[in-house]
């Protein structure tokens, strides 16, 4: 196997490798758990991603950090919305602390998810969390501070342009490059931007000959052409991928240790492909929900984009799995029910708000038909 590549960490004088192990998806058994994050770093992994949240996942990345302290940094996250208080925050500091059996954070995302309105009504105003972020900094419990962030292209890239964070969390991949503004100017700033759920977060498992398709020379499979072309972004520090067992750790880190994951060239004709991909989704659902609500609880957009995964991007088990997890009918008085295509009962309502005229009814049907396998 090749060894692992490296990578300036922004500029926070650390060199990161190209692939994270991300912490969210570890096996339930701690020592099973343990093996599979030893093995990323046997392998050359340097940066593990967990968070408060993750059940215990922090416990476990404690456990896998001994022995491995002085080559590994690890990177945690606050998560801040059931109790924005600044003690709220410090508390769940500590007990992050005490979780990963460390004296110190690397990289410490200060709010888990954050968007605009959290940063301008929690963590910017003076006593605030960036305040105490800052005094646990000064304080030597963490060493840099970030953010992870799930919020509107242009609301991410003004969270950027605060010039306040070291590093950034952002969602990226072929599925969705909305992000790629932001993860540029954090690149020119110097900021350390990690790229997270590189392979959809599942939805690229397996091998589709669509996506395979479009990587010049070929791939072995989904997640090859996924890590490949996120981390030909010359902006992206580092991609954490959740990783449950050693194979899955082996052929990704096979992935992130090409030298060049990806020519100018053939990610431009990637880029090509995706853009053609999308057009031709949109022919069948934007996404603009002007559709909704739908009277009968049916989340028209919703069924629409998993029957594209399948049409379009040849994402059919991810589809017809998601699929099948929708629920099939409302409780009484539950009016946010996100309802499976079977569930249109052909009222109308829907057809004359679409832009683009879409035969709303007779694709819910060809939807349900196709999915419900």
């Amino acid at each position: 196997m090749s060894e692992m590549v490296y990578r300036p960490f922004g500029h926070l004088g650390y060199d990161v490798s190209a692939l994270g192990f991300g912490a969210m998806r570890l096996p339930d058994d701690h020592d099973e758990a343990v093996q599979v994050m030893q093995r990323a770093f046997e392998l050359g992994v340097n940066y593990l991603d967990t968070a408060h949240g993750y059940g215990e996942s922090e416990i476990k990345c404690g456990k896998a950090l001994k022995g491995w302290r002085d080559r590994v940094r690890v990177s945690t996250k606050n998560p801040c919305w059931s109790d924005p208080s600044v003690d709220g925050w410090r508390k769940r500091l500590e007990e992050s602390l005490t979780r990963l059996d460390v004296d110190y954070i690397d990289y410490y995302v200060i709010w888990h998810a954050i968007n605009w309105q959290s940063w301008e009504e929690h963590v910017r105003p003076s006593g605030r969390i960036l305040d105490a972020a800052l005094k646990a900094k000064e304080q030597g419990l963490i060493k840099h501070i970030g953010y992870s962030v799930h919020d509107a292209p242009e609301k991410v890239l003004q969270i950027v342009e605060t010039g306040v964070f070291e590093f950034m969390i952002v969602q990226y991949n072929m599925l969705d490059r909305s992000n790629e503004a932001a993860i540029a100017r954090a690149h020119e700033q110097g900021m350390a931007t990690i790229a997270m759920g590189p392979v959809g977060g599942g939805r690229l498992a397996g091998l589709s000959p669509e996506l395979a398709e479009m990587v010049p020379g070929g791939v072995t499979s989904n997640p090859e052409a996924a890590l490949r072309f996120v981390l030909s972004n010359p902006s992206i520090s580092t991609a954490i991928s959740g990783m449950s067992t050693i194979a899955m750790v082996e052929e990704n880190v096979a992935t992130a240790s090409r030298e060049d994951p990806m020519s100018a060239e053939e990610r431009a004709r990637v880029e090509s492909a995706l853009d053609e991909a999308q057009r031709f989704a949109q022919l069948y659902c934007t996404g603009c929900g002007y559709c909704m609500p739908c009277p009968h609880g049916v989340d028209i957009p919703g069924n629409f984009q998993l029957m594209n995964y399948h049409r379009v991007y040849g994402l059919t088990e991810h589809a017809v799995a998601r699929y099948a997890g929708k629920p099939r009918e409302r409780e009484e008085g539950d009016d946010s029910a996100k309802l499976f295509a079977g569930a249109c009962l052909e009222c109308g309502e829907c057809e004359p708000k679409c832009p683009q005229n879409i035969p709303i009814i007779e694709q819910l049907k060809e939807t349900h038909a196709t999915l419900s396998r």
